[in-house]
């Protein structure tokens, strides 16, 4: 009976570890197919486009704020 448990987890060990290796392989080519590699690479960002503008970054920090204190006003 111990053999066969021995065998029975080898088994189902190895099932396990194929499946995550046919997986790992799926998803390593479906992200890259979803994001191929870019033709023109020497293309700069525009300036800035990576951040949020200040004001509207101003605007996201007041309201948080005012719900943070209107949270301890009524708690």
């Amino acid at each position: 009976m111990l053999e066969q448990s021995g065998k029975l987890t080898l088994l189902g060990m190895g099932v396990v570890f194929g499946f995550l290796i046919v997986m790992v392989i799926v998803i390593s080519v479906a992200g890259k197919i979803m994001n191929p590699p870019e033709i023109n690479k020497d293309v700069q960002p525009v300036a800035g486009s990576a951040r949020p503008p200040v004001a509207e970054t101003s605007a996201v920090t007041a309201a948080i704020s005012a719900a943070v204190n209107e949270y301890k006003k009524n708690n």
